[in-house]
């Protein structure tokens, strides 16, 4: 296999040479160190990107579109996303089957955890494929490391391979596909499997086409009979995949959207600026022609109109490592160590300004987790308007899938539903649904977290009314603070001074008074509803307990409380959401 390198062989074995001296490694030697240099690489790539995992909610719609799918065809569920959010059946099927051989959606917190773990997983197949790749076109260890070194700690990689894009899974393929072709003793089982691998490439994602001139050039310079039959091969499974399975196999992309190649970029300076380098220069070395010929045609599709950026530089980033990496050791046979010092100063230099962009998160709390629990404690059942994010959360945790509807069926109305659960823009929602724009209309905030917000539907416009009512909460709260029957911690009066207290406490409190001396420890919150704007509608109270107690427990119809509670620190008592108006209408005047 001379001709695919001048000079160098591909098959990654060393040249034949005499017997060195006594002291010198054996060929054992030589597979150990290997070996020992891949783990320690592979140990370097997954630590990293679990600790770099960052936050689990989806940062980018195709993310949340697949992860329910592939939460959806596992447990055989059927879920409708848009059409804007890109399809890949076969994608899914194999994030779908990973999770459910792994078990990795009763083992995770979350729906998009459990899937980024297949993610992860095609993370550390893509770096040992890059090494033994490498290896193949006869770069050493040294170069060869480099090359997965660079895919292992660059800032990009991190923060690009944790996302749920099936062009992660896409490109192992290719990889595998690229590595049987360079096979230096291939027979025909082994063409056979790779034009299956360059095919299951496609069908996961469609930019993977981009590898097949590359292949077809490799198999041409071998054995062009060979290649023709890989021709055939691909040929008919693209038509099959292509025409009578297309409603079951056919893969479409995303459509373009943020963050844009700029965005990713800026992560990793150096990595644009080696990987442009290392483009145009494995032109001129004849083993990488056919890599960097994949290499410029995806660089090209980053400026066609429509193609997500995020999708192409997932394919893109462990090809320019293993081009830096043979141009490397093409050009610096004798001045290795000059070359490594100012590779490493560019490299280290790009990645103290890149690191804090996706530096792992002091806080891990999920606003998805968050909306998901308190949608369970108080809305338990109901039927639900939500994201594609959403809807994998929701239905992680049993919430029945039937009770759940998309975006996606909001055309020309949207079904049914009695809240709305969102982590995306409204506008831009709005934008991609306009079904969308009565639901908002009707629309109340009742629970923030984060940037997911869960609304009550069905709710007229805020009015007069509105005001009245906080009006006098203000009011009635300022009556409780001036009662001598009532003690109140300075935080506790503070909330009753700003009205921020549920009319249903501020009553009961009153009444609670004539009968015992009362002391309020706090209102404390319920999670996510101070962000909305919603009174605190929980109270807990010291001294007095089995007064209080009883007091509560013996409430009826309107006040009756949802949950009385006897705790170290008092009793908690806690309303059910949204009081009924006109309860303090006395206090109402300005």
């Amino acid at each position: 296999m001379a001709q695919h390198s001048r000079g160098t062989p591909v098959s990654g074995r060393s040249p034949a040479t005499p017997p060195g001296p006594t002291g010198t490694r054996s060929p054992a030697a030589h597979r150990l160190l290997s070996l020992d240099v891949v783990l320690a690489l592979l140990a370097l790539v997954g630590g990293l990107r679990v600790l770099y995992s960052g936050a689990a909610t989806p940062v980018l719609p195709a993310e949340a579109a697949n992860v329910a799918h592939a939460y959806a065809l596992g447990h055989l569920t059927p879920f409708t996303g848009a059409d804007d959010a890109g399809a890949s059946p076969f994608g899914w099927a194999q994030l779908a089957a990973y999770t459910m051989v792994s078990g990795a959606f009763g083992r995770s917190g979350t729906a998009v955890a459990a899937v980024r773990e297949a993610v992860l997983a095609a993370a550390l197949a893509g770096a040992l494929l890059l090494w033994f790749l490498a290896r193949r076109l006869g770069c050493p260890r040294w170069a060869s490391a480099a090359a997965v070194l660079l895919l292992a700690a660059s800032p990009l990689a991190l923060g690009l391979q944790r996302l749920v894009v099936v062009e992660h899974l896409a490109v192992g393929w290719a990889l595998g596909g690229l590595l049987l072709v360079t096979r230096p003793d291939a027979r025909i089982r082994h063409d056979a499997l790779a034009a299956l691998c360059l095919l299951a490439a496609v069908l996961t994602s469609p930019l993977a086409l981009v590898f097949l001139p590359a292949a077809g050039w490799l198999l041409i310079r071998r054995s062009p009979v060979r290649a023709a039959l890989v021709a055939v091969l691909l040929n008919l499974g693209l038509g099959i995949a292509f025409g009578p399975a297309a409603g079951l196999l056919r893969p479409h992309l995303a459509a373009a959207g943020r963050p844009t190649v700029a965005d990713w970029v800026a992560l990793d300076p150096a990595w644009a600026v080696l990987s442009t380098v290392a483009l145009v220069a494995a032109v001129g070395v004849r083993s990488l022609r056919p890599f960097a010929l994949a290499g410029l045609l995806l660089a090209a599709t980053l400026v066609v109109p429509g193609v997500p950026d995020t999708a192409v530089l997932a394919l893109l980033l462990p090809l320019t490592p293993l081009l830096l990496a043979g141009v490397a050791q093409a050009v610096t046979r004798q001045r290795v160590a000059p070359a490594a010092v100012v590779l490493v100063v560019v490299v280290a230099a790009s990645w103290s300004y890149g690191y804090p962009a996706p530096r792992p998160a002091t806080d891990r709390s999920d606003p998805l987790v968050g909306a998901r629990d308190w949608l369970r404690a108080n809305a338990s059942g109901a039927r639900l308007l939500v994201d594609d994010a959403a809807w994998a959360e929701l239905a992680g945790v049993g919430w029945p899938t039937g009770m759940l509807a998309t975006p996606a069926a909001c055309e020309p109305a949207c079904p049914p539903a009695e809240w709305a659960v969102f982590g995306e823009d409204r506008d831009e929602l709005q934008h991609r649904h306009p079904g969308l724009a009565r639901v908002f209309a009707t629309a109340q905030p009742t629970a923030v977290f984060g940037t997911v917000t869960v609304s009550r539907l069905g709710v007229p416009p805020d009015g007069p009314a509105a005001a009245s009512e906080a009006s006098a909460r203000a009011h009635a709260g300022a009556a409780l603070v001036d009662s001598t029957r009532i003690t109140l911690t300075p935080e506790a009066a503070a909330v009753l001074y700003a009205g921020n207290a549920d009319p249903r406490l501020i009553a009961t409190i009153a009444a609670l008074a004539t009968l015992q001396p009362v002391r309020v420890a706090a209102f404390p919150e319920a999670p996510g509803e101070d962000p909305a704007g919603q009174p605190r509608r929980r109270v807990l109270l010291t001294g007095g307990e089995d007064g209080a107690a009883a007091f509560y427990a013996g409430r009826r119809d309107l006040f009756r409380p949802s949950s009385v509670t006897r705790t170290g620190s008092g009793v908690l008592v806690t309303y059910p959401l949204f009081a009924p108006p006109g309860l303090l209408v006395p206090f109402s005047s300005p």
